[in-house]
């Protein structure tokens, strides 16, 4: 992303409509923390004015929601000209040791194996949870760690125990309806039945979600197929690029852009990607500008065309009927979902389409949680202030599941929960659906 990237920025008039959407101006109140303030910042940058520690701290204190552009009425292409001026910037503000070893780690598959398997480990443990929880909501950065490595746990209380009485509710219903034996066979327990395939889709897994929410990619995949519709593995796919791009390493993102292009289209030419992950989708789908003048081009733009969020794929396909889940589940709606790839009512229509689940309101739910990537690394303080009111406005709704469709914001607001002692689980939506088939 280059010049043409700033071209959307000539729009602003400097109204002022995006300061009380900007999450990072709403915690600091500081002008040049706001989307306003740091277009001036850019223009500065553009006419000419050098890039000093300043202008680079505000800069990349932005956590990219992109909330702004909803609310500007001018239009103004926000998105775009902080990535492309975050990457002028990386030179005279380099990012902190953290975000540096993470870029350095999830760029290469190879890099990941040992660091989840180290994870997956310490998660078993019991020990993150254990220390997030004792150590409470101003607990030391190492700790707020640690209770995002636990908020990525596959089985946590409220969840666990719905799931269980689904399924026994499912084995009940399954044997009182069992045809006579020999003449056919019933669904077991917690299985999910499965309709034949008329559709594949090819899965992106990520580095992230790969790494950590396998569970979720488990349930992705069962999803799909009680709706008919078969998950095609890709080998070769790398990391999208977006924990890259966010940090202005626009090399690295254009690098890890091209991998994926050719793996999708080596393994399954012309066929829906599927992503159960907001912010790789939102970069999935501008690989067609991240690419642009490059020899993929062309194939970046026909790529991106065939990218869809999971919400999107069952909302268009029904989705097929589930069984009853006795649940309150509020949804928050991840930035990148709903900001950038204005995905809004599909994730809402799934999970309205779960018997006994009730959906209950939540405060500000499109806005930012203070995830944004690596921003929870390179801006701790900050992030755990954006933060804040969501985790009031959770403990106002009552909701028993928070469910949110981004690795970052699952970590990030379970992290939160179980600091505050807040009793509530944070799932995936198609994690609740999983259940609800199952029963």
């Amino acid at each position: 992303m280059s010049t043409p990237s700033f071209a959307g920025l000539s729009r602003c008039v400097h109204c002022g409509f995006c300061l009380p959407a900007c999450p990072t101006y709403g915690a600091t109140l500081d002008e040049a923390d706001s989307p306003r303030g740091r277009i001036v910042l850019i223009r500065a940058i553009l006419a000419g004015a050098g890039i000093d520690e300043i202008i680079a701290f505000h800069l990349d204190r932005c956590l990219g929601c992109r909330a702004c552009e909803g609310v500007c009425p001018s239009g103004v292409s926000y998105g775009p000209a902080i990535e492309a001026a975050r990457a002028r910037t990386a030179a005279v503000r380099p990012p902190p040791p953290p975000v540096a070893a993470g870029l350095w780690l999830l760029a290469r598959p190879e890099r990941q194996r040992l660091l989840w398997w180290a994870s997956r480990l310490a998660r078993r443990t019991g020990i993150p949870a254990l220390l997030a929880r004792r150590a409470g909501a101003d607990a030391p950065a190492l700790v707020r760690m640690l209770g995002m490595l636990a908020a990525t746990s596959p089985a946590v209380s409220r969840v666990r125990r719905e799931g269980a009485r689904a399924e026994r509710r499912g084995s009940l219903a399954a044997r009182a309806t069992a045809p006579p034996q020999g003449a056919g066979s019933a669904v077991g327990c917690g299985a999910v039945t499965r309709a034949a395939p008329d559709d594949t889709v090819a899965l992106f897994r990520g580095c992230v979600m790969d790494g950590l929410f396998g569970h979720v990619h488990d349930a992705t995949i069962r999803v799909l197929a009680a709706n008919g519709v078969a998950a095609a593995e890709v080998p070769g796919q790398v990391c999208c690029g977006a924990l890259a791009a966010h940090a202005g390493r626009d090399d690295m993102a254009r690098a890890l852009a091209r991998e994926n292009v050719l793996a999708f289209d080596a393994a399954a030419p012309g066929a829906t990607v599927v992503t159960n992950s907001a912010g790789c989708g939102a970069m999935l789908k501008a690989y067609g500008e991240w690419l642009d003048g490059d020899a993929l081009a062309d194939r970046a733009r026909a790529f991106a065309a065939r990218v869809r969020d999971i919400s999107e794929v069952l909302a268009e396909r029904g989705p097929a009927p589930a069984g009853e889940l006795r649940l309150r589940v509020a949804y928050d709606a991840p930035c990148h979902l709903h900001h950038v790839q204005h995905v809004a009512v599909q994730p809402i229509s799934i999970l309205s389409a779960v018997p006994g689940l009730e959906l209950v309101a939540l405060e500000d739910a499109d806005r930012c949680c203070g995830s944004a990537g690596l921003y929870s690394l390179a801006e701790p303080d900050l992030s755990r202030e954006v933060l804040a009111p969501k985790l009031r406005a959770i403990a106002a709704s009552g909701a028993d599941v928070v469910a949110t469709g981004n690795p970052g914001c699952l970590m990030q607001i379970g992290a939160g929960a179980l600091l505050a002692g807040l009793d509530v689980d944070v799932r995936h939506p198609v994690e609740l659906l999983d259940l609800a088939y199952r029963s």
